[in-house]
């Protein structure tokens, strides 16, 4: 039997030899050049950081490496660790090993900032409030989605195109409901509007675009005026109740894809963006993408009450 020095020794053995052994340079990722992070190995033998391999697959369903097909791997959606390696690397390397952890770390932390930066989706109108389904196809659009998920704050940004710009000034938050990955690596992805915001300023990170920023808030009034406010939304209200009984077949048929209109609100100024309905209506009414941009930038209840009212009288006295 060993006494206690040789057990010590052997112990230590193996880490000493890793370590004689191993340079880092065998443990980079041929795609970053960085020491793996969460190393995965695909069936054909060849081992990339797990989010290094996903950025690859958005592209083509190929290995990086030797271009087998992977596409049975994709459709299976799972990436298991390669715990070996990961043991490899704590074993020898445990100072830049997390140091590795840590420079994740603080990109995920950037990722998360919901007000700079934020990862924009350019393609239609969004509402607080109203569901908005999306076909994710583009690679760009597939690694904003994935990075949502990862960073945990399941929030993007939704804009319009607009001609002279990238997107439009204005935009809703989305936020990731469920995603349902397809065999091939699209996705579908409910989402629902949550708050308006106005760009400050543009940018682009890995092909999609980004932006700074800052939330819009409905101006809150009191007294008189906000009795006036109500009455006046009592009474759109009824027209907004008019139309989806009385409108045209469109809107019947409009209304069987969207659902009925949404319930009034106790109180129309708890939201910072005004009552749920209002965004409904506006995103079923069949109005100009800028018509819909005006009203979703005023900061003015009233203003855009009034607006809906004149809308909706036109449409009811149109012959069906």
């Amino acid at each position: 039997p060993l006494d206690k020095e040789e057990e010590t020794a052997a112990a230590k053995c193996p880490q000493l030899c890793l370590g004689e052994l191993l340079s880092i340079t065998d443990l980079e990722c041929s795609l970053c050049i960085r020491m793996f992070f969460e190393p995965v190995t695909t069936p054909c033998g060849h081992t990339f950081c797990k989010e290094c391999l996903e950025r690859c697959l958005d592209h083509r369903p190929n290995c990086p490496l030797c271009k087998q097909s992977l596409r049975e791997y994709l459709k299976a959606g799972r990436y298991s660790p390669t715990v070996l390696l990961q043991d490899i690397m704590l074993a020898t390397f445990p100072a830049q090993l997390a140091e590795r952890r840590e420079l994740h770390r603080a990109e995920m932390a950037e990722l998360s900032n919901l007000t700079k930066n934020i990862p924009i989706f350019v393609c239609t109108m969004s509402f607080p409030g109203v569901a908005c389904p999306l076909h994710v196809f583009e690679p760009r659009y597939r690694l904003m989605i994935r990075r949502c998920q990862e960073t945990g704050t399941r929030r993007f940004g939704m804009c319009i195109y607009e001609n002279g710009k990238s997107f439009a000034d204005y935009g809703c938050m989305l936020e990731i409901r469920q995603i349902e990955l397809l065999a091939d690596g699209r996705s579908l992805v409910d989402t629902i509007g949550r708050r308006r915001f106005r760009v400050l300023s543009r940018g682009h990170r890995d092909g999609y675009h980004t932006a700074d920023i800052e939330y819009l808030e409905d101006r809150k009034v009191a007294g008189e005026e906000l009795q006036e406010l109500q009455c006046l939304h009592e009474s759109t209200y009824r027209l907004a109740q008019r139309f989806c009984e009385h409108g045209d077949l469109t809107s019947r048929h409009i209304l069987m894809q969207h659902g009925p209109l949404p319930e009034k609100e106790e109180d129309i100024q708890a939201s910072a963006d005004g009552p749920t309905w209002c965004w409904w209506l506006i995103s079923i009414l069949p109005l100009d993408p800028s018509y819909q941009l005006n009203l979703f930038s005023c900061t003015s209840l009233r203003a855009r009450l009034t607006q809906l009212q004149r809308v909706l009288a036109a449409l009811l006295q149109q012959p069906p």
